[in-house]
């Protein structure tokens, strides 16, 4: 077999994340155009109009998460800006990483929590942010701090918070869609629609077919758009581990800093669970602890620190 560089490594995530970014817009796109034609007695331009009503919802959603989110993020996490004259090392670490990485120097934040962990947030490099913990902060080598603080830089390099945002906001918009489909059949609406003429012509089986389908995917695409994001978010967690090393050349000071990561048993007060994808782990460590399946927003950590040794340059 090939040998595995953090430049395959990164390019495989990168086709990855577009691929399940596709297969999401394909299934948001369809069901909002399915849901649409059972509403409208089968009509197809119905269905168009509500997947594109859909789109525009997801669209107005996303332009308001995009500039104000990053405050809000920092605001729920309790985070506190800081200066160089603050924590000089750090600033240092991270002044050394953009240079390398051709980024702007990001707002640099303190989480005053004992816990270990850090996140980065901004929608693009030049309004980007980077937070770490106190618990982490003190805890780690220089080598550590610059592998962690890689990773995070990595995240804003790559527009992951953007693509964070987004999946966010279309699994959300998708949810509420057949949240509502749900309850209108429940309900009977629509009714009136589906008696038009087109039934009495004999179309009404296919109106029927088109139900039982819609009724269907309205149960089983919240869950698979679930499923979705959360394989996004695990395939972002290591296109990061990969970039960290490409911006370092030193896979052992991120792979040291998440085993240390994996020892702190400590849960983030802060963190909940919108905020914890944002993490470089899982702040809730019962999730942490089991991260295994495909519902989780984090890969197993010892599988990150392995991969991280099995990088060649």
């Amino acid at each position: 077999m090939p040998a595995r560089t953090f430049h395959t490594l990164i390019a495989r995530n990168r086709r990855n994340s577009f691929f399940l970014i596709g297969v999401f817009m394909l299934l948001f796109v369809g069901m909002g155009l399915l849901i649409g034609m059972v509403w409208g007695g089968g009509e197809a331009g119905f269905g168009i109009t509500v997947a594109v009503a859909a789109g525009i919802v997801a669209f107005l959603l996303t332009l308001l998460s995009y500039y104000g989110g990053s405050s809000a993020l920092l605001g729920m996490s309790g985070a506190r800006q800081i200066s160089k004259r603050d924590d000089p090392q750090l600033f240092n670490v991270v002044e050394e990483l953009c240079l390398a990485g051709g980024l702007p120097l990001p707002r640099i934040y303190l989480i005053n929590d004992t816990a270990m962990n850090a996140f980065a947030t901004g929608r693009n490099p030049k309004h980007a942010s980077v937070a770490i913990t106190v618990g982490l902060r003190n805890r780690l080598k220089r080598d550590e701090l610059q592998g962690v603080m890689a990773h995070e830089l990595s995240h804003v390099r790559h527009y992951d918070i953007l693509y964070a945002t987004l999946m966010a906001v279309m699994v959300g918009v998708l949810v509420m869609l057949c949240d509502v489909f749900l309850r209108s059949m429940w309900w009977g609406a629509g009714s009136r629609r589906r008696r038009s003429s087109r039934d009495r012509e004999g179309g009404g089986a296919i109106q029927a077919i088109l139900l039982v389908i819609a009724l269907i995917l309205a149960i089983i695409a919240p869950i698979l758009a679930r499923i979705i994001q959360m394989s996004l978010s695990r395939q972002r967690e290591y296109l990061a581990d990969a970039g960290g090393v490409e911006l370092t050349r030193n896979p052992d000071g991120l792979a040291a800093a998440l085993a240390k990561l994996t020892s702190d048993q400590e849960v983030l007060e802060v963190a909940n669970r919108a905020t914890a994808p944002l993490y470089i782990v899982h702040p809730i460590k019962k999730f942490e602890e089991r991260s295994a399946s495909i519902f989780d927003t984090h890969p197993p950590t010892k599988d990150r620190i392995a991969r991280l040794r099995d990088l060649t340059f």
